[in-house]
């Protein structure tokens, strides 16, 4: 099968495009013909290396999976050749501390081919695209349970979502928009900004010429004097971390689900306590919170944001623009 690869780690100069043998099926999984798949931050830190995760080599990306069952393992029932689906990328029992991660510590989608336990199946809609499928697992379902499960936002309040312009970021506006929220989107350009008011952002902020914290301390006053917002979304932690700590109203929260700016951040601790905000962090998704996004998708109330489509063999080429942030949305890929 045709795959994008890597034999060691490294920059992006490591990735090759060839061929690699199909996968097995072991018992109780199934082999996935790849429809779409698209880039996600975790591609970089996997391919780069990431201490205490052994990633299976050749290592081949891809978290997001949209395709059809090719060939069923050993005891699967229920489920037919042929049939579209979009698996929920991870296998997790917190009790016995596994965590299986598709295109982390086993191969994943950025190929013809790939395997996923019959467990993590999910069926997908006609009347959704596999190129809106393969945005919504890693981005749309993390944002989801960041927002909803973790995050309790509620219809009228404010929330600030930094990064707005990838993946999780799009995200992030859509589904508070959808909730009732009113959003403010920071991004890097005016151009991003632009394209987040058409997503339906009510506000954005060009980071790069003005400080979120001020922008927010100029709208709505200081923190005693009741300024600030509801929530404040943040997965890039880094030099943004503290700004965004005082973007927080009294009793609002701070919402993170990453560190792709960096994981060492500065917190400031007068403002933590003053506030009285809450921080709360939210990694991954479940197929409940999954199904929530297809279902929105299926209903024309969400529409994943995908900057380009591109096929599997100029991948690389489109990793290039990833890593530089030259893209907005999501960059799916078609094997």
């Amino acid at each position: 099968m045709k795959a994008v690869y890597f034999n060691e780690h490294g920059d992006i100069s490591v990735l090759r495009y060839g061929d690699l043998p199909e996968p097995q099926v072991p018992e109780g999984w199934v082999k996935l013909r790849v429809k779409a798949t698209s880039f996600n931050h975790a591609d970089l830190f996997v391919r780069r290396g990431m201490p205490g995760i052994k990633v299976q080599l050749p290592g081949i990306n891809g978290t997001d999976c949209a395709g059809e069952i090719a060939e069923l393992g050993p005891g699967v029932q229920g489920w037919q050749v042929g049939e579209r689906v979009l698996p929920i990328s991870h296998e997790v029992d917190w009790k016995a501390g596994r965590f299986d991660m598709l295109g982390e510590n086993r191969n994943g989608a950025m190929a013809e081919y790939c395997t996923v336990r019959a467990s993590q199946l999910m069926r997908l809609p006609d009347a959704v695209s596999f190129e809106d499928a393969a945005c919504l697992p890693c981005a749309y379902g993390t944002a989801y349970h960041m927002l909803h499960t973790r995050g309790r936002i509620q219809a009228g309040e404010t929330m600030l979502v930094l990064g707005a312009s990838g993946g999780v970021g799009n995200a992030c506006v859509l589904l508070g928009k959808i909730a009732g929220l009113r959003v403010i989107a920071a991004a890097g350009d005016d151009e991003k900004c632009r394209r987040l008011r058409e997503l339906g952002a009510d506000e954005t902020i060009n980071y790069n010429e003005t400080a979120v914290d001020a922008w927010v301390k100029e709208k709505t006053g200081t923190l005693l004097r009741g300024g600030g917002v509801d929530v404040v979304v943040n997965f890039t932690a880094g030099d943004t971390w503290l700004p965004s700590m005082r973007c927080v109203k009294r009793h609002g929260r701070l919402l993170c689900c990453g560190g792709t700016g960096g994981y060492k951040a500065v917190t400031d601790i007068p403002y933590l306590f003053m506030s009285e905000m809450d921080v709360i962090g939210a990694t991954g998704w479940t197929m409940r919170e999954q199904q929530a996004c297809v279902d929105l998708v299926a209903s024309g109330a969400l529409k994943p944001v995908i900057d380009r489509v591109v096929p599997l063999a100029e991948a690389i080429d489109a990793y290039g623009d990833f890593e530089r942030r030259e893209f907005f949305g999501k960059i799916v890929v078609k094997p």
